[in-house]
């Protein structure tokens, strides 16, 4: 299967879970018809300050202004199956849960979820506060998947991206796409 892929960068801190799928599909592209991204002004900013450089433009996938409504993802006739926004900020998450799309990344999230279709949300805030856990309730009742940013370290990552790859491979296992990952109990 051929995954149409929407990406959402939020300006939540957490930069290298971005990075880290950003990678992973472009080594995973065999299976990916089409990847586009939406990327906040603030996630543009916290990638410079956590990650240190710009190299989110690098990637060889189609990026959307913020506010671009004419973006294919913005309609469910575009048959993007999946979005995962990573990482999701409180604010984003709120956004979704009220069903506001006043910009790409909340329309979006609305298409996926009228349309049946998967929405995964790696949400990346500590500690939670009653407004985030009612939210995040909201959400999961109308159909997403929330995978917070909680790594494990029982594959002993070594680095700053394996352990973030430990979330980034659940989500994308979430998405149905299949990866060469650790798996419990695979000695």
């Amino acid at each position: 299967m051929q995954h149409k892929i929407v990406v959402a960068i939020t300006g939540a801190s957490g930069s290298i879970y971005a990075k880290v799928l950003l990678d992973k599909l472009v080594q995973l592209n065999e299976q990916i018809a089409s990847v586009g991204i939406v990327m906040s002004a603030n996630a543009k900013e916290v990638w410079q300050t956590e990650i240190g450089n710009t190299s989110y433009q690098d990637y060889p996938f189609h990026f959307f202004d913020k506010y671009n409504f004419s973006a294919p993802f913005a309609s469910g006739s575009a048959n993007y199956n999946t979005m995962i926004v990573a990482p999701c900020s409180m604010g984003t998450l709120g956004r979704i849960a009220s069903g506001l799309s006043d910009d790409l990344i909340t329309r979006a999230a609305d298409v996926v979820l009228k349309e049946r279709r998967k929405l995964i949300l790696m949400v990346r805030e500590t500690p939670y506060n009653l407004i985030h856990i009612r939210n995040m309730e909201t959400v999961t009742l109308a159909g997403c998947i929330i995978c917070p940013c909680t790594p494990s370290f029982y594959s002993l990552p070594k680095s700053f991206e394996s352990l973030a790859a430990t979330v980034v491979d659940r989500a994308l296992d979430l998405a149905g796409i299949q990866q060469q990952t650790y798996r419990w109990g695979d000695q």
